[in-house]
């Protein structure tokens, strides 16, 4: 008798984008989903749910689901819940076992995480809310500059010259924004300066944790390539990043589901 292939679900219901991975024992992808969280974090799983059953052709019905991220506990049809300390760290493992430390940048946090050879996490840091270290702030950014959250990154990268931006606060570095335009600060050179500090501070939680190589680079912010030049910069390393860098968080849980 052929033996029944276990597929696991894992969630990952970020601020910003709620995202879902079904996956088999053999570490096979066999469906994706991103989609906005907006309002309700509870209806962006269950639209996730239905676009995973929707491309696998599948019945998700009675399948382990675990959840992570900050809505991981809104989730009342999941079955267990796991840290996104855990599940990142399994999640890039999985891609690239060689990824001894792990820098996750999103909407709302940042996080940098020792991995043991294991996959399990050894050790983190975690940024505050509210420091230039998250996706929010080059969100703020390309408000006040007036240009799409898309074009910050190309924008920034074509600045000889950056701009010093030092707060470590979104709202206090948003009012040094506004001095360097009213001094006629080019605009490639202030997101240039924004893009810097982000980089400094999330290079200053890496070196907290203790910076060690290969480093491997997640999240949504991690599609942002001024931010891969600056963090690169800053960490004088090389950064390894995986083909859908918003993922990885759904996949380690989806992993740890087909192990549940």
């Amino acid at each position: 008798m052929a033996r029944r292939t276990t597929i696991g679900i894992g969630l990952d219901i970020g601020s910003t984008t709620t995202k879902g991975i079904l996956v088999d024992s053999s570490g096979t992808v066999l469906a994706a989903s991103l989609v906005t969280t907006g309002a309700s974090a509870p209806i962006a799983a269950r639209h996730v749910m239905d676009e995973l059953s929707q491309t696998s052709g599948k019945e998700l019905t009675g399948l382990p689901i675990i959840t992570t991220g900050y809505g991981r506990t809104s989730v009342e049809f999941a079955h267990e819940t796991v840290t996104e300390i855990t599940c990142h760290s399994m999640g890039v493992h999985s891609l690239n076992p060689d990824i001894r430390l792990l820098i996750d940048v999103g909407g709302q946090d940042s996080k940098v995480i020792r991995i043991g050879p294991n996959g399990r996490p050894t050790d983190f840091e975690l940024n505050d809310k509210c420091s230039a270290g998250t996706g929010r702030f080059l969100e703020v950014m390309a408000r006040v500059l007036e240009v799409s959250i898309d074009d910050l990154g190309p924008l920034a990268l074509r600045s000889t010259s950056p701009s010093t931006i030092s707060s470590t606060c979104t709202v206090f570095a948003e009012s040094e924004v506004v001095g360097r335009i009213g001094t006629g600060a080019a605009p490639a050179d202030i997101a240039a300066g924004a893009h810097l500090a982000m980089a400094g501070k999330v290079a200053t939680l890496a070196k907290r944790v203790g910076l060690v190589t290969p480093v491997g680079v997640t999240g949504g912010v991690a599609l942002n390539p001024a931010f891969r030049h600056y963090l690169s910069k800053q960490l004088n390393s090389s950064l390894w990043m995986p083909d859908k860098p918003q993922l990885t968080g759904a996949l380690g849980a989806a992993i740890l589901a087909v192990k549940r």
